[in-house]
């Protein structure tokens, strides 16, 4: 049977979960096991401590079930929800000691998911009222990956490549190895025709010179690379002009501060590492009551 890269994706998450799951346990909650009456019940609340974008709803669900399928969870709110501080998020019931065994690796999830979230959603409304998407980038934490670019999907941006398989995207030093980037460009094409992929070609160029060489060979995107704003407008002014189906992205020192000028130029995207390499966690807090 052929994986599928839906198939991928699942792995990263399951995998990742169960991961987090075993390197906080190990063997055992030597703590629950010593003081936890066997088959004691308990009631659990996860509450916003702050305002924001929820994300790791349904992380925390399939965490809370890989702890024990007998927990019974009712949200209150489902992922890309906006939330205040003082929401109850959802409520569990069940085994105290599952409970208490979940509850770091699922607060962990939905903290640093709902931070991404609310980052990404603070820069997709500052670019509302122009056509550019906000995309990530692979400056992810290690191994979860599939849960920081999720994260950016419910606060409503884009997800570019998700890694190295998905998508060719020639940087500089692909364009150095190569001799240019037209060498780059042809030798992209010539290979994604003879492994017959359905992938995209973007090229990153570094100056209007580059540029030109890019557009001459029609990549499916151009990355406009540390581009200053006015340089940014003078090459999407060459680019609708020689090649109006070619999409553009700004990279590079965006922040906050010049986001809204830089899609003000008229790029289709504008891709931000801040996103997930600077994650502040939104604040949330996991209280038990007991039976």
């Amino acid at each position: 049977m052929s994986h599928t890269v839906s198939d991928f994706y699942a792995g990263c998450r399951s995998r990742a979960v169960i991961l987090a799951l075993e390197e906080d346990r190990y063997t055992g909650d030597v703590t629950s096991l010593a003081t936890i009456e066997p088959g004691q019940q308990g009631h659990a609340v996860i509450k916003a401590k702050a305002g924001g974008i929820l994300a790791g709803a349904s992380v925390a669900e399939e965490v809370f079930n890989a702890c024990d399928p007998g927990l019974k969870i009712v949200f209150f709110h489902q992922d890309g929800d906006p939330i205040q501080s003082g929401n109850v998020v959802l409520e569990v019931s069940g085994s105290v000691a599952s409970l208490l065994m979940a509850e770091r690796t699922v607060l962990n999830f939905m903290q640093r998911m709902s931070g991404i979230a609310t980052r990404t959603n603070v820069y997709v409304r500052k670019v509302s009222h122009t056509g550019t998407a906000i995309l990530d980038t692979r400056k992810t934490a290690p191994g979860l990956r599939y849960f920081d670019k999720e994260a950016v999907r419910i606060g409503g941006g884009m997800n570019h490549r998700f890694g190295l398989f998905d998508m060719i995207l020639i940087k500089d030093n692909h364009i150095d190895a190569s001799g240019g980037v037209a060498n780059a460009i042809r030798s992209a094409f010539a290979y994604r025709t003879g492994k017959r992929l359905d992938v995209k070609i973007e090229a990153e160029v570094r100056s209007l010179e580059e540029l030109d060489e890019a557009l001459s060979c029609g990549p499916d995107i151009i990355l406009l690379d540390n581009f200053s704003v006015d340089l940014l407008r003078e090459a999407v002014a060459i680019a609708r002009r020689e090649s109006p189906l070619v999409k553009l992205e700004a990279s590079g020192n965006v922040g906050l501060h010049n986001v809204v000028e830089i899609a003000e130029t008229g790029v289709d995207f504008i891709s931000i590492g801040e996103l997930t390499h600077s994650v502040t966690a939104l604040d949330l807090s996991m209280t038990i009551a007991f039976t």
